[in-house]
Protein backbone atom coordinates (compact mmCIF):
# COMPACT_ATOMS: atom_id res chain seq x y z
CA UNK A 1 0.00 0.00 0.00
CA UNK A 2 1.28 2.97 -1.38
CA UNK A 3 0.88 6.44 0.74
CA UNK A 4 -1.71 8.22 -1.91
CA UNK A 5 -3.97 5.23 -1.28
CA UNK A 6 -3.38 5.56 2.55
CA UNK A 7 -4.39 9.18 2.66
CA UNK A 8 -7.05 8.58 0.16
CA UNK A 9 -8.43 5.88 2.73
CA UNK A 10 -7.84 7.78 5.44
CA UNK A 11 -9.78 10.55 3.83
CA UNK A 12 -12.35 8.64 3.08
CA UNK A 13 -13.42 7.23 6.38
CA UNK A 14 -12.97 10.87 8.08
CA UNK A 15 -15.42 12.74 5.71
CA UNK A 16 -17.73 9.43 6.26
CA UNK A 17 -17.07 9.65 10.10
CA UNK A 18 -18.13 13.74 9.74
CA UNK A 19 -20.82 13.06 8.31
CA UNK A 20 -22.64 10.42 10.43
CA UNK A 21 -21.73 12.55 12.69
CA UNK A 22 -22.48 16.20 11.98
CA UNK A 23 -26.59 15.63 12.78
CA UNK A 24 -26.32 14.64 16.42
CA UNK A 25 -23.43 17.40 16.97
CA UNK A 26 -25.54 20.28 15.32
CA UNK A 27 -28.47 19.25 17.21
CA UNK A 28 -26.95 19.28 19.95
CA UNK A 29 -25.33 22.22 19.87
CA UNK A 30 -28.37 24.35 18.58
CA UNK A 31 -30.41 22.57 21.44
CA UNK A 32 -28.25 23.59 24.37
CA UNK A 33 -27.56 27.12 23.10
CA UNK A 34 -30.92 27.64 23.19
CA UNK A 35 -30.97 26.42 26.42
CA UNK A 36 -28.07 28.34 27.15
CA UNK A 37 -30.12 31.62 26.12
CA UNK A 38 -32.77 30.82 28.05
CA UNK A 39 -31.18 30.02 31.24
CA UNK A 40 -29.50 33.76 30.67
CA UNK A 41 -32.99 35.26 29.86
CA UNK A 42 -34.47 34.15 33.12
CA UNK A 43 -31.66 34.07 35.12
CA UNK A 44 -32.09 30.35 36.18
CA UNK A 45 -28.56 28.64 37.36
CA UNK A 46 -29.72 25.39 36.89
CA UNK A 47 -26.71 23.15 35.85
CA UNK A 48 -28.44 20.52 34.96
CA UNK A 49 -31.04 21.83 32.93
CA UNK A 50 -29.24 21.58 29.94
CA UNK A 51 -28.20 17.98 29.88
CA UNK A 52 -32.19 16.98 29.56
CA UNK A 53 -33.20 18.56 26.51
CA UNK A 54 -30.06 17.68 24.86
CA UNK A 55 -30.34 14.31 25.42
CA UNK A 56 -33.92 14.38 24.34
CA UNK A 57 -33.17 15.85 21.15
CA UNK A 58 -30.09 13.76 20.51
CA UNK A 59 -32.13 10.33 21.26
CA UNK A 60 -34.46 12.35 18.44
CA UNK A 61 -32.05 12.31 16.42
CA UNK A 62 -30.97 8.69 16.17
CA UNK A 63 -34.25 7.86 15.54
CA UNK A 64 -34.75 10.09 12.69
CA UNK A 65 -31.51 9.91 10.93
CA UNK A 66 -30.76 6.23 12.38
CA UNK A 67 -31.34 4.21 9.76
CA UNK A 68 -29.55 6.71 7.27
CA UNK A 69 -26.37 6.96 9.86
CA UNK A 70 -26.05 2.75 9.77
CA UNK A 71 -26.65 2.68 5.64
CA UNK A 72 -24.19 4.99 5.49
CA UNK A 73 -21.89 2.95 7.70
CA UNK A 74 -22.57 -0.02 6.07
CA UNK A 75 -21.92 1.44 2.56
CA UNK A 76 -18.55 2.74 3.73
CA UNK A 77 -17.85 -0.98 5.32
CA UNK A 78 -19.00 -2.67 2.79
CA UNK A 79 -16.62 -0.51 0.36
CA UNK A 80 -13.84 -1.37 2.16
CA UNK A 81 -13.98 -4.99 2.55
CA UNK A 82 -14.52 -5.27 -0.95
CA UNK A 83 -11.48 -3.42 -2.01
CA UNK A 84 -9.46 -5.76 0.29
CA UNK A 85 -7.61 -7.51 -2.96
CA UNK A 86 -6.93 -4.23 -4.49
CA UNK A 87 -5.29 -2.69 -1.84
CA UNK A 88 -3.45 -5.85 -1.47
CA UNK A 89 -2.46 -6.00 -4.90
CA UNK A 90 -1.15 -2.27 -5.02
Amino acid sequence: MNTDLALAMSQEMLMTAAMVAAPVLGVALIVGLTVSIFQVVTQIQEMTLTFVPKILAVVGVFFVCGPWMLQTLMAFATHMITNIPNIIGH
